[in-house]
């Protein structure tokens, strides 16, 4: 499988409970929905002992390993735990509109103002 998650809320204080990056890349996986089998292993292309060496703590993530996780998995958990360790307020953080989400809110709103003017129900 070479897609994209769909993108999953991270509630703060889920995050801010864990208390290790491994325990925030688990959190990762289940929020996308795997139960941190071999189908995550597959789709990153790592084997199970890299995997748990990751969860552990003794082996580095490369950042492009781990940009791929949290695409796989639709969120961006791990990140926002290094942010809460670094003393970040996660409740005050938020991501960047992407040009497919400017695009869409735009499309929205013109939508929305047509209706208007031609009196059409929302």
């Amino acid at each position: 499988m070479n897609q994209l998650a769909i993108p999953v809320p991270v509630r703060p204080e889920e995050v801010m409970r864990k208390q290790s990056l491994g325990g925030a890349i688990e959190l990762c996986a289940e929020l996308g929905g795997f139960a941190l089998d071999k189908s995550l292993q597959q789709e990153l292309k790592v084997d199970k002992a890299q995997f748990s060496r990751w969860q552990s703590g003794t082996e580095g993530v490369q950042w492009a390993k781990f940009t791929e996780l949290m695409d796989r998995c639709g969120n961006d958990a791990p990140v926002l735990w290094m942010l809460h360790q670094r003393g970040y307020d996660l409740y005050s953080v938020r991501r960047q509109e992407t040009t497919t989400e400017r695009e869409n809110r735009l499309l929205r709103e013109e939508n929305a103002a047509l209706r208007r003017v031609l009196g059409a129900p929302a």
